[in-house]
């Protein structure tokens, strides 16, 4: 029963509104990328195909070198692609990663590439969640063009945006005190058997034919883990952003750009720009700002997140690298959309199983292509990620 003491929690969006379909977030890269950034990616990512990191084995491929693979778009972005659906201020907020929408576009990121990007709120929606009560699903679009202009891709990030009391308030992550998993001799020997049978899978990469793939088929099941907060720490330094000095604001004359704005947090997740200057730790998205609630178990579990916890962009990476590597050297991922249920969560391993749902002789991307689905789920078989992806095969 309602009493007069019961307050309904408002969440103010009044401030985002302003920013709806208008560029935002100019931050830009000093540099091109290396192999080395992207040897550093697929190591965080724990997705050891060789194409990606054994400069010899690629020399031989018919790439003829190093090439990253598709997931390494977003490190070559600021913000973990999702800044442009979190700007404007919600007082008393903070947000998590809901899901990623990528479009590609047949250009490949090589050594010495540098992109550079478009960035826009698309919009929101407001909904009443058991995780946090009023609750912001913002959608925030980024284009991707290197340096010749070519187009690389469209991503289109969407973010959850809710208030901090009343999340905490709910604790629907809340894990009652229980110490994240230790897991037995036996049991990681299990986990270490998935994982290497995965990776020898298809290490030659060579690419399954449309013709004799059928509606059913499984793709080999992956697993990626335990998670700890050294591999958390190792996911965010491999997002190019994160190291020291590597980006710039670079807004245009007579725009304004609100990204560098106080968004609401609460002043131990903020960025301190000017701090930064003098101590890069300020803002390298580990130590301090809205990402350090992934290794700092006390600020994970103010935020409602129950301790530390993994990156939307790391699992949405899993599920295209996944994918990629079932398709092998010739096959490409032309549209990917990942709706995350959960994070990952310190001591838990994901589990990574594709399946191939439907075949297209006609596809909207002029090539036939095959829909695979995947599903992540934990030791416990909880589901975290469900995902899709349109692929071209040989």
């Amino acid at each position: 029963m309602s009493t007069t003491t019961d307050v309904v929690p408002v969440l103010d969006t009044s401030d985002v509104d302003n920013w709806i379909g208008k560029p935002i977030v100019f931050a830009e890269f000093w540099d091109p990328c290396n192999a080395t950034d992207i040897r550093r990616w697929v190591q965080a990512m724990d997705y050891a195909n060789p194409l990606h990191w054994d400069q010899e084995f690629a020399a031989r491929s018919k790439f003829g070198g190093i090439v990253a693979p598709q997931s390494f778009t977003v490190a070559m972005d600021y913000g973990h692609g999702c800044h442009p659906s979190c700007v404007g201020k919600i007082p008393g907020s903070h947000l998590i990663f809901a899901g990623e929408e990528w479009w590609f576009y047949g250009t490949p990121i090589r050594p010495g590439d540098k992109l550079v990007q478009e960035r826009t709120l698309a919009g929101y929606k407001v909904t009443d969640t058991a995780f946090a009560g009023p609750t912001m699903f913002a959608d925030g679009d980024t284009v991707h063009r290197n340096q010749h202009g070519a187009l690389v891709a469209k991503e289109r990030a969407t973010s959850i945006r809710y208030l901090v009391e009343e999340a905490a308030k709910r604790k629907v992550y809340d894990k009652g005190n229980v110490p994240p998993k230790l897991w037995t001799r036996s049991e990681l020997e299990e986990v270490e058997r998935i994982r290497l049978a995965w990776i020898k899978s298809n290490r030659d990469g060579i690419s399954p034919r449309f013709v004799e793939v059928k509606v059913g088929d499984k793709l080999p099941r992956r697993v990626i883990g335990p998670h700890s907060r050294v591999t958390f720490a190792l996911e965010c330094r491999a997002h190019r952003q994160n190291i020291w000095g590597t980006w710039r604001w670079n807004v245009p004359d007579g725009v304004y750009d609100p990204a560098k704005d106080d968004a609401g947090f609460g002043s131990d997740m903020t960025y301190d720009h000017e701090a930064r200057k003098i101590d890069p730790r300020e803002g390298d998205g580990l130590h301090a700002g809205p990402s350090s609630g992934h290794i700092n178990p006390e600020k994970g579990e103010k935020v409602g997140m129950g301790g530390v916890y993994g990156y939307g962009s790391s699992m949405n990476a899993w599920h295209l690298d996944t994918i990629a590597y079932w398709a092998g050297h010739d096959g490409y991922i032309w549209h990917s959309k990942t709706q995350f249920r959960s994070p990952a969560f310190e001591g838990d391993v994901t589990y990574v199983d594709g399946e191939v749902v439907a075949k297209h002789e006609q596809s909207a991307f002029g090539v036939p292509t095959v829909e695979v689905k995947t599903t992540m789920t934990t030791q416990e078989g909880a589901v975290i990620l469900k995902g899709t992806a349109q692929v071209q095969l040989p």
